[in-house]
């Protein structure tokens, strides 16, 4: 068998992953927010979940290293959509919180998201999704 094609499993996965990062890409602009980058979702989304997180923290959730964490930290300061507070319970030490655009952003990812996951879901079937989930996570656990 040959596994250097388009049709290999690794090739499929980042050719899936550009298309949904493009649908997102369309979604967060024509919502008014066109800095935003798919890959801020690993800063975001976890503090979506639980804000006032540390960049470790972040870090751990999204399986980061700590400089790619900061990088993408510093990009998300940038764009205005986190800051980064020291830890009232260790001074030397930041957590990373949400600004007021950063939580409007994240209304606009959730609808996105549940857009995307509903084009999904018409495509693949809920049997479908149920399966993609599991295979995503199985290739995550490699």
């Amino acid at each position: 068998m040959n596994y250097a094609t388009t049709a290999n499993a690794g090739f499929l996965l980042a050719k899936a992953m550009q298309r949904w990062n493009e649908l997102l890409l369309d979604r967060f602009a024509a919502a008014g927010f066109p800095e935003v980058r798919p890959s801020y979702g690993s800063v975001l989304l976890p503090l979506f979940e639980d804000d006032g997180l540390r960049m470790g923290e972040i870090g751990r959730r999204a399986r980061l290293s700590k400089p790619s964490m900061t990088a993408l930290v510093r990009q998300c300061e940038a764009d205005g959509l986190v800051r980064r507070e020291r830890d009232p319970d260790d001074g030397r030490a930041f957590r990373v919180v949400l600004t007021d655009r950063g939580r409007r952003f994240g209304e606009v990812a959730e609808a996105a998201l549940a857009d995307l996951d509903a084009l999904v879901a018409a495509r693949l079937g809920r049997d479908g999704v149920d399966a993609l989930e599991r295979g995503l996570r199985g290739v995550m656990d490699l």
